[in-house]
Formats: C-alpha cells, structure tokens, sequence
C-alpha cells in the first residue's frame, strides 16, 4: 500500500475507537461500573471529534469515512449511553424505562440521518436539533451526579431529562457549531486565559462541571427560541 493511501487510514481509526470505547462502557455499564462507563461516553467523544479534525488537516476527507462516522456516532452516543441509562436507572422502572432508551436510541438515529442528507444544504455554523454527542454526554455527566451524590431516590428525574434530550435531536431547535471558529489575534489570548480557567474548574469539579456546561448548552436552543418568538411578538404589536 502506498504510504499516501495510509494517511487515509488514520481518522478512520479514530473512528473505530470511538466505536470501541462505546462498546467497552455498554460491557462496564453492565457490570455495573457507572462511574467508569460514564467516563467512557466522553472519551468516546474526544474520539469522534478528532477523526473530523484529523480528516481535515490530512485532507483525507472520504463519503466512506462520513458513513463510517455516523455508524460510530449511533453506537458510543445512542446504544452506550441509552443502555448505560438502563442499566443505572430504567430497569427499575419496568417498561417505562426500556421505552425510554429504546427512544432516546431511535431519535438519535433520525438526528443523524437527518444530519448527514441536509448537511449540504445548512449553515455550517448552525446544527438543527442537539447533537447527538451532546445528548450522550448530557446523560453520562447527570449519572455520575446522581451516583456522586447518591440521588437514586430521585433517579426517575434522570429518564424524563434522557427523553428530553431525545425530544430535542429531532426538533427544529437551532445549536451553534464550533466546527469553524475563527479567531482574531486580540482574541486567541484572552480565550487561551479563559479555557485555562475552565481547565481548571473541570478538574476541581469534573462531573459538576461538565454537567453545568453541557446543561448549559442544551438550553441554548430552546432558549434562543423563545427570545425570538418574543422579539416576533414584539415587532407584531409595534
């Protein structure tokens, strides 16, 4: 094989351990090993955002690399976290709790075959409807706060905030993408100083932080979308 064809190979396998990992938080989450299982999820994430990135810089991007993502998006962020739920939570709660995984896993699967016919068609700043990645991250951190702090007499919460996010993969909901951010010098710095901050919270209170920020970001959409309405409103009765 020629050395140029190799390089192809080398966001692909980022992308099989993004698949890899999932599968190994599936096998954690059912020896009941939640914290590790959780943790796993957004390895997996760090994964799938580089088999993009790496793609890029290589200029490696291929159709076949896209389908092979999306397959590895349906596997480490719709079954690992909707079994990861189940097994922390659903299964106590009979039919109710399988239906919500079973959901939570269909509604991610609609958000990525929308997602991959309509990509074109976007703006590359703009996702429509919550990224699956972040849906599964959402489900992962609010396990580990609920184990933290032994909430488990509360857990039902959990499986109404999981069908909530699958709610929101598949509505019109508009997220911003960090895809192609760019820069000015006079800002590099400052944000520099200010991931640093974050850095440092995270580490401090790494299951709290996370949860707040992918919180955060959840409730941008919806949000956003009452501040125009009301805007609408506004201009309507002006």
């Amino acid at each position: 094989m020629k050395k140029s064809n190799l390089i192809y190979i080398l966001p692909n396998l980022f992308t099989a351990s993004s698949i890899f990992v999932g599968v190994i938080s599936i096998v954690e989450a059912s020896k009941e090993h939640f914290i590790l299982a959780s943790w796993l999820v957004l390895l997996a994430l760090i994964f799938d955002g580089l088999d993009g990135r790496v793609a890029r810089m290589t200029n490696t991007t291929s159709q076949f690399g896209v389908e092979f993502d999306s397959l590895a998006d349906i596997i480490s962020f719709g079954i690992a976290p909707a079994m990861l739920l189940y097994f922390f939570v659903g299964h106590e709660f009979g039919r109710f709790g399988i239906l919500v995984s079973a959901l939570y896993v269909i509604f991610g699967a609609i958000r990525l075959a929308r997602f991959n016919i309509s990509t074109a068609k976007t703006d590359p700043n703009v996702f429509i409807g919550l990224p699956i990645p972040t849906a599964a991250v959402f489900v992962s951190m609010w396990i580990l706060l609920f184990n933290k702090y032994t909430l488990q007499d509360y857990s039902i919460i959990l499986l109404f905030l999981a069908l909530g996010v699958a709610i929101l993969m598949v509505s019109n909901f508009r997220y911003p993408s960090f895809k192609k951010v760019q820069l000015d010098k006079p800002m590099v710095f400052k944000t520099m100083i200010l991931l640093v901050l974050v850095a440092s919270l995270l580490y401090l209170f790494s299951a709290e932080g996370f949860a707040i920020i992918i919180l955060a970001y959840t409730l941008y959409g919806p949000l956003r979308a009452l501040r125009t309405l009301s805007i609408r409103k506004i201009k309507i009765k002006r």
